[in-house]
């Protein structure tokens, strides 16, 4: 029996792979939307400036896309290496939609990707507008498989464990899981939301340092009324996963609000929600909060006395640690209100004709604020995948496979050895992911070379060969 060291180094493990790889996917999903959007306005208005910024954003979403891809064949291995049984047990659901994925989205945004990348002036407008089309179509593809791998393994439904295999008795209510279409469109979204602050921090960087203003303030002006609409509605979805928690996973739900107790001692409904607590989960309980009566009820249930379950409901084994997903939960609503405070000050700024050359003043703060903004969804991301993760815990499948039954038999120094790996590989991808793409940034988008309408460049010829009287054609790079 491996040790319990053991396990808790396979766990750190692979939420560090998990982790690092999440940096990079929402961003691809996001960033290629509005490639297609900038690409289409360039179309429709034929103005320079928007073929200059696709042209620009393009490059970095080729280096994010190169590190997703690196890291995210890292986190395959990890699951076999890390969690074998569990691969073993859940590959006649698990497996088969993580080869959905690689089938109806990888692939395919591989071929398209080649065409959007190298088909510049050689492939017609239209084509190459289509071509960055379905790249966003695929990425968002992908995000589709691997959200509903995951809500599976948050509210598993339409299988049976049999001799330790689940087997899939109703694919239907398998994919389209209680949690799925809740999950997939707050993931979505945050996608977006990502993607529309990462473009308004390079933009307000530009414009702070002075750089290609006349190309620059456009999208930012279009990104921050995007994200004004983006934002509030990622609140809203927010709301609405939270209520498919609470009917789903009151567990998970109990320990996002350190809510330990579903009574007061005086018999009545635990309806406080708190700000701040120090959860102390050997007590059962916190040690002391700063809490909001009714809240809690109000927020969860839409009602001011409503029932909330805590975790004094569960046996002490099978509740969930408190402190991560209690604080990473807050970590992340918090900046989804700040990010839309931001977007509305921004589109407010833009109304009052105060965001415009030369920038000074409030408009040179908001900047500086823009720019710190572009590195904020990503924390969020990481909180919200940690409270999501480490709520479903000691679960891996919920309510069927425990994580100790799912990980790999390894001896501690195995684990420690596989943790230095991944370690270090991820770093290296981090490193140079945000090397070059300061690197771009820093250069700004390319003003000298020529503007490539499309199909004018030889893709090469063929010629017959004078020296062969079959006259077998032979191919000539141009």
């Amino acid at each position: 029996m491996e040790s319990a060291t053991a396990i808790l180094l396979s766990r750190l493990d692979f939420a560090w792979v998990a982790s690092m790889h999440f940096l990079y996917p929402p961003l691809t999903i996001g960033l290629a939307l509005l490639l297609f959007f900038a690409e289409w306005r360039w179309m429709r208005t034929d103005d320079e400036a928007w073929y200059r910024l696709t042209r620009f954003f393009e490059k970095l979403f080729i280096i994010n896309f190169g590190a997703g891809v690196a890291t995210g064949v890292t986190m395959e291995m990890a699951f076999g290496i890390l969690y074998g049984p569990f691969s073993q047990a859940a590959g006649p659901y698990f497996g088969n939609v993580l080869g959905y994925e690689t089938i109806t989205a990888f692939m395919y945004e591989a071929g398209f990707i080649g065409l959007m990348i190298f088909g510049w002036g050689k492939i017609s407008r239209g084509m190459h507008l289509f071509a960055t089309f379905n790249v966003m179509l695929s990425s968002t593809l992908s995000a589709f498989w691997i959200m509903n791998a995951n809500s599976w393994m948050q509210t598993p439904s339409g299988v049976e464990l049999r001799n330790g295999i689940f087997h899939v008795t109703d694919w239907s209510k398998a994919i389209f899981n209680p949690s799925f279409l809740s999950s997939f469109a707050h993931m979505w979204v945050a996608a977006v939301e990502l993607a529309l602050f990462f473009v308004i921090g390079v933009c307000a960087w530009q414009l702070l340092k002075r750089r290609h203003e006349g190309i620059f303030a456009k999208p930012l002006k279009y990104a921050l009324v995007a994200a004004a609409v983006v934002a509030p509605l990622q609140v809203y979805l927010g709301d609405d996963l939270g209520q498919v928690i609470g009917e789903h996973q009151p567990a998970a739900l109990a320990a996002m609000e350190g809510h330990y107790h579903t009574y007061n001692k005086d018999g009545s409904v635990n309806t406080g929600w708190h700000i701040v607590a120090w959860p102390d989960d050997a007590a059962g309980d916190n040690r002391w909060a700063i809490t909001i009566p009714h809240a809690l009820s109000l927020i969860e249930t839409h009602t001011l006395d409503g029932k909330v379950m805590g975790l004094d409901q569960l046996p002490a084994e099978n509740r969930p640690p408190v402190w991560v997903p209690f604080y990473g939960f807050r970590v992340m609503v918090a900046i989804g209100f700040f990010l839309m405070l931001v977007a509305f000050y921004g589109a407010w700024l833009i109304y009052k004709r105060r965001l415009t050359a030369p920038y000074t003043g409030a408009s040179r703060w908001f900047l500086r604020v823009a720019v710190f903004s572009g590195f904020l969804p990503f924390l969020a991301i990481w909180t919200g995948w940690w409270t999501r993760e480490v709520a479903r815990q000691p679960w891996l499948v919920d309510g069927m496979m425990r994580v100790e039954d799912g990980v790999s038999r390894m001896t501690v120094l195995e684990a420690t050895i596989w943790l230095v790996g991944f370690m270090i590989f991820e770093l290296v991808v981090w490193y140079f992911t945000w090397y070059f793409m300061a690197k771009v940034i820093r250069h700004g988008p390319d003003l000298e070379a020529p503007v490539l309408r499309g199909g004018h460049e030889s893709l090469g010829h063929l010629e017959a060969e004078p020296e062969d009287d079959r006259a077998h054609p032979a191919y000539e790079r141009p």
